[in-house]
């Protein structure tokens, strides 16, 4: 026997699919997990993302499950080493906000969602590494479905805007710009350029024909055409990075290579076929402001913020809070709840010690999976290896992203980048199925987290409700006070509750402590001058004077109204708004504010 032979001999066989019934619930859970969340229409403030995140954790949970259940992912050892450094990263991120709560002023729902965020996180990191090839073509086939059937979207949206009035399909925001229905343009570019990497995988092992061709073609076409749409920078430097692929693999076919190596080209084709006139996508964002600007700014601000707390950092999740109460007067007008780029973020929040730490971490992860997804023998499984190396794009794409917003924040595209990363961990051959009967504690202990995951989504959805009928009342409703007290009831949604209290307060002074509450979520122009007659109606003229300075310096239309009294001499100087600090009180800082 060849050497070639007694390897295949010695490898390990893929655990085998047992009946029809189970492929197909494998597959199903797979493309339901990725795809449905990326396609959820419904959205009811004050939150218009719980439902893609709910929907997200829910059936991530029920794959999960499912990949136990037919024996596709059953995690050891090596699973769990190969994933140490992503698992520490979740579990470092997550004790910051244990931190921020137990010993801190965060609110219980501002901790408990992203810790359960995190645990899935983890969750499908290591049902990733340990899961067999059939597990992995599921999600794949999940982002090609999401990816195609979000362009068919994105064409409605921009071609036919008079289609998208229905629950089905989302209306766009940005007229001539496709947002899909994640209402997010950069969003939608990463999802594209997700599914486009998975087809060009799901294709390897396939024999097709000129008409095959034609069809993946029409299909490849229809992605790049939707991410011009989409006018997302982001997306069009993401392509460089299929351009990439295709031009330092050698191992794939022809027809996918022209495929990823023609992108850029198809992309440039599509934006100027669109600027002759039409003024969509990227050509209709063409001749805005350069809305650039704004990312510097907070960038700037960032930078501000780490230097003035390099070591520990402002607390998790209080970034909007510390930044909107600084004195930052070249600050852009958006109120913002992020750094934008995931080292800054961190750095702010955590201190630079453990941000460095952090990111050396995800940095080993990101090396270790680069190594053993290129590095995957074609001769064990040539379609898995390519899937893998497709993976490993999927990973370099939400890099990017990371880099200039922040998609992981979210569970739909946080959960399919933590199946990616551990899929490209995953050892070269998967483990040999046991032979014991009955099932195995690994496939027991997936199967529980699946379940616990996909009911955790449920309750979640039922609490969310109670804030949800603050701004979106049922029929026979209760009254607006009682669906305020139900609302701050909540387990987990409460502080959107405070805010609605807050900001409809007719003595803000009387609502203090649901501002101070509200105010770890989002700070903006209602809640910031809210809380300044709060401060001014309990006496506390110089908290209410640096809480108004700080909207001042905003410039936004809706919160110069509040300063037009300043330009009346008399009424000037009995408003608080308008008077300077006083000179002789200590300088009031973000800190000051942390009760």
């Amino acid at each position: 026997m060849s050497a070639a032979g007694h390897a295949a001999a010695a490898a390990p066989a893929e655990p085998a699919l047992r009946t029809a019934a189970s492929a197909a619930l494998l597959g199903a859970a797979g493309v339901a997990a990725v795809a449905l969340p990326a396609l959820v229409a419904l959205r009811l403030p004050p939150d218009t993302t719980f439902f893609h995140q709910a929907a997200a954790l829910g059936l991530w949970g029920l794959f999960v499950a499912a990949a136990a259940a037919t024996r596709q992912a059953t995690p050891g050892a090596a699973h769990w080493r190969a994933c140490a450094p992503l698992l520490a990263v979740c579990a470092g991120v997550g004790g910051f906000a244990l931190a921020g709560w137990v010993g801190g002023t965060l609110p219980r729902g501002l901790a408990l969602v992203p810790l359960a965020v995190l645990a899935a996180a983890a969750v499908v990191t290591l049902t990733a590494a340990a899961a067999a090839p059939a597990a992995r073509r599921a999600v794949a086939l999940g982002l090609v479905v999401a990816a195609v059937a979000s362009a068919l979207v994105a064409l409605l949206q921009v071609c036919a805007p008079g289609w998208t009035a229905g629950g089905w399909i989302a209306a766009t925001t940005l007229p001539g710009r496709a947002v899909g229905n994640l209402q997010q343009p950069n969003h939608l570019a990463t999802l594209l350029l997700c599914g486009a990497a998975a087809l060009v995988a799901l294709l390897a092992p396939a024999r097709l024909g000129r008409a095959g061709w034609l069809g993946v073609a029409l299909l490849w076409g229809l992605l790049i055409v939707a991410l011009q749409l989409s006018g997302s920078r982001t997306g069009a430097l993401g392509l460089g990075l299929l351009a990439l692929w295709g031009l330092v693999d050698g191992r794939l076919r022809r027809g996918a290579r022209a495929l990823l190596l023609a992108a850029p080209l198809l992309y440039a084709l599509a934006w100027a076929v669109a600027g002759l006139g039409l003024g969509v996508g990227a050509a209709a964002r063409a001749p805005q402001a350069d809305p650039s600007s704004s990312r510097l700014a907070i960038w700037a601000d960032s930078l501000a913020l780490i230097a003035a707390q390099p070591w520990t950092g402002v607390g998790y999740g209080q970034f909007n809070f510390a930044w909107t109460l600084s004195v930052l007067p070249q600050r852009p007008p958006a109120f913002f709840d992020h750094a934008h780029n995931l080292p800054l973020h961190w750095a702010v929040e955590f201190g630079l010690p453990a941000a460095a730490l952090l990111l050396a971490l995800l940095l080993w992860a990101a090396l270790r999976a680069a190594q053993r997804a290129w590095a995957c023998p074609d001769a064990a499984d040539a379609a898995d290896a390519v899937l893998r190396r497709a993976l490993l794009v999927v990973l370099a794409v939400y890099g990017l992203h990371s880099l200039l917003e922040y998609p992981l924040w979210y569970a739909h595209l946080l959960l399919p980048l933590a199946w990616a990363w551990g899929a490209c961990l995953a050892p070269a051959q998967p483990p040999a199925a046991s032979p014991a009967a009955g099932r195995p504690p690994a496939h027991a202990a997936l199967t529980l987290a699946g379940a616990a995951l996909a009911l955790g989504a449920l309750a979640a959805s039922v609490d969310y409700l109670r804030v949800a009928h603050i701004h979106t009342p049922p029929p026979q409703a209760a009254p607006l006070a009682q669906r305020l007290a139900a609302g701050q009831a909540s387990v987990l949604y409460a502080h959107h509750a405070d805010y609605a209290v807050a900001t409809t307060a007719a003595r803000p002074a009387q609502a203090l402590p649901e501002i101070g509450r509200a105010a770890r979520h989002l700070l903006d122009a209602r809640l910031l001058w809210a809380w300044a007659q709060a401060e001014a109606e309990a006496g506390d003229h110089d908290r209410a004077r640096h809480l108004a300075a700080r909207l001042r310096e905003f410039r936004r239309p809706d919160a110069q109204r509040h300063f037009a009294v300043c330009d009346t001499p008399d009424a000037a100087a009995q408003a608080f708004a308008c008077q300077p600090p006083d000179p002789a009180a200590p300088a009031l800082g973000w800190r000051d504010f942390a009760r």
